[in-house]
């Protein structure tokens, strides 16, 4: 594929609307020109709940990228008059009907989903789906060429499309940089700083930043009661700390999501406990999903530094606001990535950071 070949074509859903907007400044600057990559959609919404996609301009023999927040629950719509907030399920089937709207018409579709639909079951244990899985194929079937998601729950998840092109872009470079560049008393030395695992299925994201940054790693191993199940999974009873002795230490605990939050301060507190200095987070996605408060009160009880997570999913204002929370920046990334697919080139320098932060550190 060659810039000439295949204009580029960039659709932002309503729940990716700022990012979008950021992407399109960003490829502007690099082409130097002044026209807009945006091509303009409404997301209608009938009074009995029914909705449709309409593209306003013509999209034959374009490149196209359809961006999509499936986490945002800002987006709204009225529905026998009441109020209700799009979830997940809501926002895939935009995606879809995008993909409908624009009737065979484009050269190539990409669908670029930070935030990967339904990936958190990401397999399956005995009669219950597997959405996900269902969901990819439903996109291969409608015709999409490439998916493109950052830091799947799962990236197993994949081998549903075999045939399908799936790129799965680690953040990792532009956390690291975000927390050097902001915690001036940090520093990244073996025997001052550690990276901490939450569980046993973050280890491998513990043992990247680890190597990077040239530091140890620990682990906390959630012991649950696999007798009970509440809210489709087992508590944790107590989380268990194995590693090197964290007393005097910065630590840095580094995960793929933040929901409620409760494990996470859990880990904080247990660290606090046995010594810990600095208690700094990580997360590519923060939903927050029971509120900012329990936060709030953490960092007023020294339990938690900072929190850094990315805006590829819907961050509000008001935790923007907060002290304790750092909002870290992935459009230019995401722009630097649509620009080489769309000039046809290739990816890879994006797939692995370790090079690039680096050359961060020796700077």
């Amino acid at each position: 594929m060659s810039e000439l070949n295949h204009e580029l074509g960039i659709i932002a859903l309503e729940s990716s609307m700022e990012l979008g907007n950021a992407i399109d400044k960003y490829i502007q600057n690099n082409r130097n020109c002044n026209e807009s990559f945006l091509i303009p959609l409404d997301e209608i919404r009938f009074s009995n709940g029914e909705g449709k996609v309409k593209i306003s301009e013509s999209v034959r023999g374009k490149d196209i990228y359809i961006l999509c927040d499936v986490g945002n629950y800002s987006c709204t719509y009225k529905m026998f008059g009441i109020e209700n907030h799009k979830g997940p399920d809501e926002h895939f089937q935009d995606i879809k009907r995008t993909v409908g709207a624009i009737r065979g018409k484009a050269a190539r579709i990409t669908v670029i989903m930070p935030l990967l639909y339904e990936s958190r079951q990401h397999r399956r244990k005995g009669r219950e789906s597997l959405d996900c899985a269902l969901a990819l194929q439903e996109l291969e079937r409608l015709g999409v060429d490439e998916i493109i998601t950052f830091d799947v729950h799962d990236p197993n998840i994949q081998n549903a499309i075999p045939l399908l092109s799936f790129e799965n872009i680690y953040p990792t470079y532009d956390i690291v940089k975000a927390i050097i560049c902001n915690e001036k008393s940090l520093e990244l030395d073996k025997e001052k700083l550690l990276v901490i695992s939450p569980d046993t299925g973050a280890m491998d994201r513990a043992i990247y930043y680890s190597s990077t940054l040239g530091v140890d790693v620990g682990l906390f191993y959630k012991r649950r009661d696999h007798s009970t199940i509440i809210n489709g999974k087992n508590p944790i009873v107590q989380h268990e700390y194995m590693g090197r002795d964290v007393i005097g230490k910065d630590v840095l605990i580094v995960d793929d999501m933040i929901a409620s939050g409760e494990s996470v301060l859990d880990i904080a507190k247990e660290l606090k406990k046995i010594g810990a200095k600095n208690v700094y987070v990580a997360a590519t996605f923060a939903f927050f999903t029971e509120g900012f408060e329990k936060f709030n009160k953490a960092y007023e009880d020294g339990l938690i530094t900072r929190i850094y997570s990315t805006n590829l999913s819907y961050i509000p204002q008001e935790l923007y606001n907060s002290e304790w929370f750092e909002g870290v920046d992935l459009s230019e990334l995401s722009a630097r990535i649509i620009n080489r697919l769309n000039h046809g080139r290739s990816i890879a320098k994006y797939m692995d950071a370790t090079r690039i932060i680096q050359n961060l550190l020796n700077k």
